[in-house]
């Protein structure tokens, strides 16, 4: 992701500040969960030289929140659940849901080709690319990123028209932000209205999230953490192509929290906001044992480790690998844990959840650091939760 360094004032200490709060929605979280999110994530942050945390748990649609160190360090302020972190890429599983509401309300079918709802890609290799193909990466081969010299719309319809797929569309996963982002900017233009404006105006408040934001509004910078490079610089995400299609999501772990929980179950939503989150669990393609959703990405439950570390290895994420069909699609189940990476330069975040279960965490930090690390904290936190769930459920 394309990012620019700001580098307020004197850095007050690059020594990490532990503090931890724990609360539940009205009360101090259970002991057993502070200690189990405190054994996982405190070594993360010591070994990664992370400045701050936000975890959020939440087990039954109770909600419990962990805060470590700083969010910014030139003024230690505090990481607090209502700090603003870029989520990178988990913004496309808001992308998903937004161009499955669309469907919702008959703006478009997910099974419509790409060039339908963008003319300037008649003729092109479009003519045969469904939008459920570039929202499962599945289009023929579209890279992680766009071309440096990719700077503006009209330079990105042109590549869009001349580029060329490497396979036929629905073979093969190619994990990419030209792919769905396209679709997210697809799904806007079929519901006539700016993608950020959809978001904002539209898509958020419909899942009751009050600090979640493309645009950061002044009222709200100071709430906003800084992210952090290896060096220590300060940084923010800097705007790009489809940046709020594919990363440009800033929210707290209480409204990311909330917005696992509306996955888990979201009974008290809007019935069109419901289907459209279901739809979004839908499995289409089986990478491995991965199988790809609408922006979520699922595994049968109880998971193994090693088969979660596969699913969001480098691997997955760079290399075109052999996706097989499911057909038909594989309807919504309980017993999977649905997760998503997402990474800026400066932030990095992990969301992982079990609807069946009813558990669920969300880590965020302002440091974009190993995936694989995020990846077994947040499989020791579920597991942990999913024994705890067990033992209530046998007494």
């Amino acid at each position: 992701m394309r990012s620019f360094f700001r580098k307020p004032g004197m850095l007050a200490t690059t020594v990490l500040f532990f503090g931890t709060c724990a609360y539940a929605a009205d009360s101090r979280g259970p002991v057993e969960i502070a200690r189990v999110v405190d054994a996982a994530i405190r070594p993360v942050m010591k070994e990664h030289n992370i400045p701050g945390m936000a975890v959020a748990v939440t087990v039954h649609g109770k909600r419990h929140f962990f805060n470590y160190g700083l969010a910014s360090k030139a003024d230690a302020q505090e990481v607090s659940e209502n700090t603003l972190f870029e989520i990178g890429s988990i913004s496309k599983t808001f992308t998903a849901t937004l161009g499955s509401y669309a469907q919702e309300r008959g703006n478009l079918s997910l099974f419509d080709m790409a060039s339908k709802h963008l003319p300037a890609l008649s003729s092109s290799a479009f003519d045969q690319i469904s939008l459920i193909d570039l929202a499962t990466y599945t289009a023929g081969g579209l890279p992680l990123q766009f071309p440096d010299d990719v700077s503006n719309q009209e330079e990105m319809i042109e590549y869009y028209r001349n580029w060329q797929p490497d396979h036929p569309a629905g073979t093969h996963r190619r994990y990419s932000n030209p792919s769905i982002g396209l679709f997210g900017h697809l799904a806007a233009r079929s519901m006539d209205k700016p993608f950020a404006d959809l978001m904002e105006d539209d898509l958020f408040p419909a899942l009751g999230l009050s600090h979640t934001y493309i645009d950061v509004p002044q009222e709200q910078m100071a709430n906003y953490a800084y992210g952090y490079t290896n060096d220590g610089e300060a940084i923010r995400v800097n705007p790009g192509i489809l940046d709020a299609e594919t990363y440009g999501v800033k929210t707290t772990a209480t409204d990311l929290v909330r917005f696992v929980e509306a996955n888990i179950d979201g009974s008290k939503l809007d019935e069109a906001i419901q289907r459209a989150i279901n739809a979004t669990h839908v499995g289409y393609y089986r990478v491995g044992s991965m199988t790809q959703g609408l922006g979520w990405e699922m595994y049968a439950w109880p998971t193994k480790l090693d088969q979660l570390l596969a699913g969001n290895s480098a691997k997955m994420a760079l290399e075109a690998n052999a996706a097989t069909s499911l057909e038909p699609p594989l309807r919504p189940r309980d017993d999977v844990l649905v997760n998503k990476t997402g990474s800026t330069n400066g932030f990095g975040t992990y969301v992982a959840f079990v609807p069946g279960r009813e558990i669920g965490v969300v880590m965020l930090a302002n440091k974009n650091y190993f995936i694989p690390a995020r990846v077994k904290a947040g499989y020791a936190i579920l597991s942990a939760l999913e024994d705890q769930v067990g033992s209530n459920n046998a007494h």
